[in-house]
């Protein structure tokens, strides 16, 4: 059988997905809608934005369980994520609790929860990274539910974050283009990838229950690189581009580069969860070099 096709649910069963107007829950309808083999119910709180956007489209909100349960009704299925840079009364853990118990009450079996490694253990706090940890204290909600089916997604650093917002606009030396971030430039730490497959690797994970429903650590990721990889790639592609290690700590991000350096994006068990993703995804990943060729033409 061939790679994503094993089917152990009805085509009619419904998927209902989270911030299905975002980066990764839309890409998961796309991917679900590709494949044909649910009903797919995209939950935003903005459903008018979002008309014709699945087979469904109904208004959910973290912080109102009415909408929850309205939005979780008859769900075979569920990818939830949260967006860690929602504002400043932003909670990830209450947000991915409630989702949590609202769909355990509405009998959903297979839930997929996106989350990141925590650094806080896997550093023992040395470091401290919050949109990481907050999402995966979710996890043990997740554990404890008592769901048929269960599953965990990392999500990799965005190829489309060098695009925007991460572009190199610093001058640099000479006048180059330069990025500039606290992180040692030859570092290979750096867990990167297309987040247009990521839905992908859900469909995959919904089809295919059996191998990677009891817990199991799903990793997207098209490439490990440093900085230094990066540069060079798009060097070789007719770019004119620099990094330099930066010395300040403007956007608070030491701690998280740090952590890449020590333990890579993906933490101590990275080639495990991602040789797993792979497994299962509908369609491969996507390597940096490809995905820059395609997506970050040379400028004229």
């Amino acid at each position: 059988m061939t790679q994503g096709e094993r089917m152990t649910t009805p085509a009619s069963s419904t998927i209902a997905v989270f911030g299905a107007t975002g980066s990764q829950g839309g890409a998961v309808v796309r991917a679900l809608q590709e494949r044909g083999k649910f009903r797919v119910r995209a939950l935003t709180r903005n459903p008018d934005k979002a008309a014709g956007l699945a087979d469904e489209v109904v208004a959910a909100d973290f912080d109102d369980p009415e909408t929850l349960a309205a939005g979780l009704e008859g769900a075979y299925g569920v990818f939830a994520n949260t967006n860690s840079f929602a504002g400043p009364d932003a909670d990830e853990f209450a947000q991915g609790t409630a989702a949590v118990r609202a769909a355990k009450k509405a009998g959903v079996e297979h839930y997929i929860w996106s989350t990141l490694p925590n650094v806080d253990e896997i550093s023992d706090h040395e470091f401290t990274v919050a949109h990481f940890t907050n999402k995966a204290r979710v996890n043990a909600i997740v554990e404890e539910a008592g769901f048929d089916s269960f599953t965990f997604v990392e999500p990799p650093f965005y190829y489309q974050n060098l695009v925007s917002p991460m572009y190199p606009r610093d001058p640099g030396r000479d006048g180059v283009p330069t990025w500039t971030q606290p992180m040692r430039a030859d570092a290979r730490g750096m867990h990167i990838g297309d987040i247009n497959e990521f839905g992908d690797l859900v469909a995959g994970a919904f089809e295919n229950r059996e191998d990677v429903g009891s817990g199991q650590y799903l990793s997207l990721a098209g490439d490990l690189v440093s900085w230094d990889d990066l540069v060079a790639t798009l060097r070789s592609q007719g770019h004119n581009l620099a990094y330099a290690q930066a010395t300040d700590d403007p956007w608070g991000l030491r701690d998280m580069f740090a952590y890449f350096e020590q333990y890579t994006y993906m933490g101590p068990d990275a080639d495990e969860k991602i040789a797993r993703a792979r497994a299962v995804s509908t369609k491969p990943f996507t390597d940096f070099a490809t995905w820059a060729e395609l997506n970050m033409p040379t400028p004229a």
